[in-house]
């Protein structure tokens, strides 16, 4: 079934926020996107320059002509610009008798750029909130509607009461303004809901009201119930903002297709193994498989947790000359050669494929004359909280490594520890690469 939501907000030129970030997020969550443009706006990550508001009966021709053939399932608004702009919209939504619309009551720019007047103010408490399903503002919107600062989660509970009154069915106050972790409030006339994430740090947020908004929007489309539709969207605007693209000189976009990516990468991350396998396996590398076995693992792009990297469960095991393993690649199969991924990642996104082989010094000398850049650490070194965290050893030194370095070395080596078998971590951007370099060996 095709869930279609339309935005009816201002155009972005930079293609970060308004329009273009709403339809990027419809489809990468898998809706159908139709806009109605209720504004032109000359803007980039420094600002915006100029701004061009629609003719009112432009704007309500645009969703005529969208409602009266494809239809919405939601509705999402975003910048309307003007009173009359306001007016229009709300009459067009109130006449095609559209249940579930969202409200992104856009008031300002990132860098403060005013795109709703007093008047509009009013008009928007007046005429479009009594046909709001959900009401998203963040804590500056909150305190223009409300008329008083919102400086706390508490202060955030008082407002959602009183924008509740005038008239939306749910309203969800934004926190991200006030410092510490990010918490929204929920309110749906009788209780709070708090959705609390983790801040993430980046500069790079433009778009991110409208990107949240959006998100709901089309998962209401689905008909997914409201608390869950928030706590999806957020999730989903949570990876777009860690993954957010530092292009242009000011504040840039966040990343749309972060979470689409990721997911869309999964069949061919475990093709990709399979396929290094078979090649390992004519190698007859069984002299490079340490006795604690080896392994080799795989991310998706933008890979967050042990769950995004796959690798072979029981891991690679030596067979005579050659190798074997117990099972296919899987998700999660090793948290140790996981976590090494992951710490190499966060240097290098590139760098997503890894694999242990066993220790010597003829192989260290034989990497290092082949031109690859090889690097040492010392387990015996390892902070005593994390000895007995598995993974995280191995993680440690990684990461020291790649601090003292400021990137990702082809190979790291140690020299093993009590009970410690000494290995080589081959990295690379995907498994051929680190075959390629075994081939060599």
């Amino acid at each position: 079934m095709l869930h279609k939501v339309l935005t009816v907000a201002g155009s972005d030129s930079s293609g970060g926020a308004g329009i273009q970030a709403d339809l990027k997020t419809i489809l990468s969550l898998g809706g159908y996107g139709a806009s109605v443009v209720t504004a032109v706006t000359a803007q980039n990550t420094l600002g915006v320059q100029r701004i061009q508001l629609m003719d009112p009966p432009l704007v309500a021709a645009q969703i005529d002509s969208v409602l009266g053939d494809i239809g919405a399932d939601c509705v999402k608004t975003g910048m309307l610009g003007n009173a009359e702009i306001v007016a229009t919209v709300a009459e067009a939504l109130r006449r095609w008798k559209v249940e579930k619309v969202v409200v992104d009551p856009v008031i300002h720019s990132k860098k403060g750029t005013v795109l709703l007047d007093d008047d509009g103010i009013k008009a928007l408490k007046r005429r479009l909130f009594p046909i709001t399903y959900l009401l998203m503002p963040n804590i500056p919107e909150a305190e223009a509607f409300c008329e008083r600062q919102v400086a706390s989660v508490d202060d955030m509970k008082k407002a959602a009461k009183r924008l509740h009154k005038m008239g939306p069915r749910f309203v969800l106050v934004k926190g991200g303004h006030l410092p510490g972790a990010p918490v929204d409030i929920l309110y749906d006339g009788t209780q709070h809901y708090e959705f609390s994430t983790q801040r993430v740090g980046t500069v790079h947020t433009h778009g991110t009201g409208c990107t949240l908004a959006a998100a709901v929007a089309t998962f209401l489309a689905k008909g997914t119930p409201l608390i869950s539709s928030i706590d999806q969207a957020k999730r989903y605007l949570y990876k777009a903002l860690r993954f957010s693209l530092g292009i242009g000189k000011g504040i840039g976009p966040i990343n749309h297709f972060a979470s689409i990516t990721s997911e869309m990468a999964r069949t061919e991350v475990i093709e990709e193994l399979d396929k290094a396998l078979e090649r390992l396996k004519r190698l007859n590398i069984g002299h490079l498989i340490p006795e604690v076995q080896s392994n080799l693992a795989y991310a998706i792009p933008f890979a967050e947790s042990v769950q995004d990297v796959a690798s072979f469960p029981g891991r690679i095991v030596r067979v005579v000359n050659t190798i074997a393993t117990l099972a296919g690649p899987k998700f999660g199969a090793s948290r140790q050669i996981h976590h090494l991924v992951l710490a190499a990642m966060e240097y290098d996104p590139t760098r997503r494929a890894c694999m242990t082989i066993v220790y010597s010094d003829t192989l260290v000398r034989r990497i290092k004359s082949l031109g690859y850049l090889v690097a040492e650490f010392d387990r015996n070194r390892t902070p005593p909280d994390l000895q007995q965290e598995e993974g995280s050893t191995l993680a440690w030194g990684v990461q020291d490594v790649m601090e003292e370095l400021g990137r990702v070395p082809d190979a790291i080596f140690d020299r093993g520890a009590v009970g410690k078998v000494p290995l080589i971590r081959l990295f690379g951007t995907d498994p051929r690469s680190i075959v390629n370099l075994v081939a060599k060996l």
